[in-house]
């Protein structure tokens, strides 16, 4: 039986995501994406958070471009909308997405990393964005995701020339939010995914949901739809409980880093 090209795993509240195709660097194929949809919707169901990560060396060198040069143009067109629909699945789901990138995040690889919510790489990570040297364009959503992380003008620097980039640089970037030592992007990914995991539900999913559109949105639109999300969160259950332990000191304040 043929090993499946995403893995899916339960660890109490956690749902594990795995691209599983570490001999070809688990680039995505039409396959692979539609598999990675099943594991994630599956995820918003079982899960209160999840962690996406590669197997192998390599989180990920992005599109299979053995399978997308035998595209007609309306099939292209519509494996790119259907990226974008599975990748906003992540982005605008209900749980909080930690992705854990080692080795290449390339092309594709980088477009589906944007879409999470927290992005963790070892050393060994290096980000590329090769389109421009291949003659082709992005089109899984990292104009408007990528670009929004680190500026255009970056992003069309590294399309541009090919250039590629250390996971130190993206950092500075904002590309990602934590660099670890090699190895160990995975189990930070997971700290990270338990730590989200046990913030209330609807402060989760508005945290998801309003942030991106909030910065969509006019200045003036924006606060107003600040106003209301503060309100909705502040009145549920959980919130008052939360408050009153917070008062009553049932729970630590916050305390400077220690790094």
């Amino acid at each position: 039986m043929d090993e499946p090209l995403v893995t899916y795993e339960l660890s109490g509240e956690i749902a594990l995501i795995g691209l599983n195709r570490p001999t070809k660097r688990n680039a995505i194929s039409d396959r692979v994406v539609e598999a990675l949809h099943v594991a994630v919707e599956r995820a918003q169901v079982e899960a209160k958070a999840a962690v996406i990560f590669g197997a192998g060396k390599h989180f990920c060198a992005g599109l299979d471009l053995a399978e997308h040069v035998e595209k007609p143009l309306i099939a292209a067109v519509q494996g790119s909308r259907r990226w974008h629909k599975i990748f906003d699945g992540i982005e605008r789901g209900g749980i909080p997405f930690v992705i854990a990138l080692q080795g290449a995040v390339v092309g594709g690889g980088f477009e589906l990393a944007a879409s999470a919510h927290v992005r963790v790489a070892d050393e060994t990570a290096f980000f590329g964005l090769p389109e421009g040297t291949r003659g082709i364009f992005v089109g899984g959503g990292g104009s408007v995701r990528i670009a929004r992380l680190i500026g255009a003008a970056r992003m069309g620097d590294m399309m541009l020339t090919g250039r590629t980039v250390s996971p130190v640089q993206m950092e500075q970037w904002g590309g990602v939010s934590y660099v670890v030592p090699q190895g160990q992007a995975l189990d930070k990914a997971m700290e990270l995914a338990r730590a989200a995991a046990q913030n209330a539900p609807m402060s989760n999913y508005a945290i998801i949901n309003a942030l991106p559109r909030i910065r969509d949105m006019s200045s003036e639109d924006g606060l107003f739809v600040e106003s209301l999300m503060s309100s909705l969160t502040s009145v549920t259950p959980e919130a008052t409980q939360r408050l009153r332990d917070f008062l009553e000191k049932r729970v630590a304040k916050l305390e400077a880093p220690k790094e």
